[in-house]
């Protein structure tokens, strides 16, 4: 069978239909939850020498240089038995100057994350007793193992980093402090980002009092890196382009080597019947994400979801390509102004470079 052409006589369509996302439900058995708590693709090769801090930005050099320390620190501690407790034990107490855990507090885009993932591959430790995770993937371990398996899981690490710590739902938030605090009482050195409280601050900011207080008694455990800057996303980089058409987008589908496709309206009901834990899976073998009839995100719910696809599209630095609104259109001016906006705009940003990143599928 041969390749079909348009009428215009463009390149031809590829034979393999694209995959569609909408037809996939994976299955993540729990074990295999704790072997994926590593730093995502995108950040396999980021090191502490690969952050390029804004020279206007002193605090971003600074917190190169104290977290540098703290992995550094870490050397000495053992997962289990006598050596744990020389570092963090009453045998030998760790310095004031070397606390058990860092909090990186800055706005959106200003690499946390970056230097979360390079404190986790600085760590010198086995990757294996080094555990890395957002708040959400740390809840779903709970979810799946249950709280006392969970902390017997983690008790052996030495390190453990939590990407966007979720201080809006307080319910999960007194959950994963609990949680924390088994952890540290078992010598595990912790590391946090975390996104602020609904209504606190200016938009794009953190807030490491509202972190403190809400992690309560484990607060004294935590020193608050501030960073500073602009998101790092639009320093210098072109405006996003514009969508694409239906056409266009259908055609780059078929043309790219493993590209999905599916309408967005219909991959919003899908989600709805995925758990957000699986969402990493949905995109496995996925080369590029085409969506048509990009629009308006209708509630709230469905919004997290997104927020959720996003990220994990973004970590595995999965281009997108569309058709329809552009993404800084999908969440109306009650959800930008609302509780979770920092999450919206966080979305909006990632999905904003993941369509520069889809460019380069559209034929001139």
């Amino acid at each position: 069978m041969s390749s079909s052409t348009t009428a215009q006589g463009q390149s031809p369509i590829a034979e393999q239909s694209p995959q569609s996302l909408c037809a996939l439900e994976p299955r993540v058995p729990a074990d295999r939850l704790v072997a994926e708590m590593v730093p995502p693709p995108r950040f396999d090769s980021v090191r502490f020498d690969t952050y390029v801090p804004d020279p206007n930005q002193p605090s971003q050099r600074e917190a190169v240089e104290v977290l540098s320390s703290f992995a550094a620190g870490l050397g000495g501690a053992h997962a289990t038995g006598s050596g744990r407790r020389k570092w963090f034990g009453r045998k030998q107490p760790a310095a004031p100057s070397a606390p058990r855990g860092v909090y990186l507090d800055g706005g959106y885009g200003v690499g946390k994350t970056h230097l979360l993932a390079s404190l986790w591959h600085a760590t010198p430790a086995d990757s294996s007793l080094k555990a890395f995770g957002t708040f959400v993937e740390l809840t779903n371990l709970v979810g799946a193992l249950g709280f006392q398996q969970t902390v017997q899981t983690l008790s052996g690490h030495r390190l453990l980093c939590i990407d966007e710590f979720e201080l809006d739902d307080p319910g999960d938030t007194v959950l994963v402090s609990s949680l924390l605090g088994r952890l540290v009482d078992a010598g595990v050195a912790l590391a946090a980002t975390s996104n602020t409280l609904p209504g606190k601050l200016g938009e794009g900011r953190f807030a490491a009092a509202d972190f403190l207080r809400e992690i309560q008694g484990l607060s004294s455990h935590f020193r608050p890196l501030r960073i500073d800057g602009e998101d790092y996303r639009h320093r210098g980089l072109p405006e996003a382009p514009a969508p694409y058409s239906e056409e266009q987008v259908t055609r780059a589908a078929y043309a790219t080597a493993g590209a999905s496709l599916d309408d967005f309206p219909a991959l919003l009901d899908h989600l709805a019947r995925v758990h957000p834990s699986r969402y990493g899976a949905l995109t496995e073998g996925v080369a590029a994400v085409c969506l048509t009839g990009v629009g308006p995100v209708p509630d709230q719910s469905t919004a997290l979801r997104l927020v959720v696809l996003a990220d994990r599209l973004y970590d595995r630095e999965i281009p997108v390509l569309a058709s329809g609104l552009p993404f800084d259109k999908l969440f109306g001016d009650e959800m930008l102004n609302g509780g979770y906006r920092k999450k919206y705009f966080r979305a909006i940003s990632r999905l904003t470079a993941l369509a520069r990143d889809a460019k380069g599928m559209v034929a001139q």
